[in-house]
């Protein structure tokens, strides 16, 4: 799937991941659902969400943390207070530690709360980006608050890109469930 560089195309990928996603949650088993991750997830790379996240909930909260990031830092910014991306302490290289709060976070959080809240944040991730034009989400340094990035990569980053990723854990997942 190449990165999307229009607006159309950003829609059109979030929202195919999302339903590839859910088609990939909704085709296993209860069980499988609430099962702790097997080893073998652990081992699957070497990045540290490899063994951070336990569970089908885990990713989902962790979906859902990162499209609240995502939507806080474009309100507070577009209300004329500049902040950054990651919210202090945390920044590009301490940011598994945050992820690894989320999850500590979330850890009474059922699996069908963790399923309702993630769908609601998409739908509002995606009426958000419908608010820009395609330019002043392609463009770059249409917004100083973006850096050298454009406002369309962390939309890309939020949503497609990050489903791609959880849809590949979960085919682990079932893979080491079906053995």
């Amino acid at each position: 799937m190449s990165r999307a560089t229009t607006k159309t195309d950003l829609l059109i990928a979030a929202n195919g991941q999302f339903d590839k996603l859910w088609k990939l949650i909704d085709s296993m088993s209860e069980a499988q659902q609430n099962a702790t991750f097997g080893s073998d997830m652990a081992a699957a790379g070497k990045e540290s969400h490899w063994g951070r996240d336990k569970n089908i909930r885990d990713v989902l909260i962790h979906l859902y943390e990162w499209h609240q990031l995502f939507l806080n830092w474009i309100h507070t910014n577009r209300n004329g207070l500049i902040k950054p991306f990651l919210p202090e302490p945390y920044n590009w290289k301490t940011y598994p530690a945050m992820n690894v709060q989320f999850c500590i976070n979330h850890k009474n959080t059922p699996l069908i709360e963790a399923k309702k809240i993630l769908k609601e944040s998409h739908k509002d991730v995606m009426i958000l980006i419908e608010t820009f034009s395609n330019d002043e989400l392609f463009a770059k340094k249409t917004f100083s608050w973006t850096g050298s990035s454009t406002l369309g990569a962390y939309c890309v980053s939020v949503t497609s890109s990050h489903y791609d990723w959880a849809i590949k854990k979960m085919k682990i997942h079932i893979k080491g469930n079906n053995q």
